[in-house]
């Protein structure tokens, strides 16, 4: 179970300046301005994980011009958005990059549950630089000496909760310290994940399929093994229970799941089922679910 009590004082005050700043239409999360009025005077906000950036951030631009409601959206690692949603009592829709943040989520009384709706489906993958220098062609490659890895802090962002669960199932005891060892970084979304790689800050991260397409010039996708993939993950959407337009909320939902709010994601090449996910592993697996970070990886 996601434990939001260990970084919650950590994050609390960069959250709240976070917010005071969105309130005054200037905030550091990349986001549509609040400031810009729309057309009809109506505004969704979205508390959104970064594993969505790219193609929400078209698909809400395309519901913007459709129905002339500006939709506000800030990113960041799941269970942090989580918690400035919480802390800020604002917000019309929580959309997670992960089904244990939405768990977590639900269990807190933050969402509608029945409102729940689940939008793509994503797979892990090694993420590396475009032309993979390091010749990086496994998993257990990023245990060798002079590997430089980044994956995201496991406490709030899913790809790095992900990462941590295909970790503790793959390698012994000694290929995981030896992993350990090579991590230079824990970034805090999915989009500085994929930056990291993109920057040539480190050689290899352990993401998602999709970050390939996020920055094809800069970055190569290095498959998993079938029995390294784990799970499917699935980004899903639902009301949160701050909301003041329901009705809103909702069709934003169901413009998502409409073919036209798909195409953003089929752009980036985000599965549209669990079958065409498990197409690409190569076998049936899991969907969605819940891991439970192990304490060595909590930060103490």
């Amino acid at each position: 179970m996601i434990n939001f009590a260990r970084y919650k004082q950590s994050v609390i005050l960069v959250a709240l300046s976070v917010w005071l700043l969105l309130l005054s239409g200037c905030a550091g999360n990349k986001q549509s301005t609040p400031s810009s009025a729309s057309p009809t005077g109506k505004h969704l906000l979205v508390f959104a994980g970064a594993a969505s950036q790219p193609p929400l951030e078209v698909a809400a631009k395309t519901f913007e011009q459709k129905t002339g409601v500006k939709v506000d959206l800030v990113f960041g690692g799941s269970g942090y958005v989580l918690s400035q949603m919480k802390l800020g009592k604002k917000g019309d829709l929580y959309f997670p990059g992960s089904s244990d943040f939405m768990e977590a989520a639900k269990k807190d009384g933050m969402v509608f549950p029945e409102t729940e709706q689940k939008i793509v489906y994503l797979v892990s993958a090694i993420n590396v630089q475009k032309g993979n220098p390091k010749n990086i062609t496994s998993l257990k490659d990023l245990t060798k000496p002079g590997i430089k890895v980044a994956i995201a802090n496991p406490e709030g962002v899913c790809v790095g909760l992900y990462a941590v669960e295909i970790i503790e199932n793959t390698f012994a005891s000694e290929e995981k310290q030896a992993f350990r060892n090579n991590i230079s970084n824990y970034t805090e979304s999915c989009e500085k994940t994929a930056t990291a790689i993109s920057l040539k800050t480190v050689d290899a991260v352990i993401g998602w399929s999709v970050f390939q397409y996020w920055a094809p010039e800069k970055i190569e996708t290095v498959k998993l093994k079938p029995s390294e993939m784990l799970r499917i993950g699935y980004i899903p959407i639902a009301i949160s229970k701050y909301t003041e337009n329901r009705e809103l909320a909702q069709q934003f939902i169901d413009f998502l799941q409409s073919e036209e709010g798909k195409a953003a994601f089929k752009k980036y090449q985000y599965f549209m089922t669990p079958a065409e996910a498990a197409a690409y592993i190569g076998g049936d697996r899991p969907v969605g679910g819940e891991y439970a970070l192990p304490k060595e990886w909590l930060k103490q």
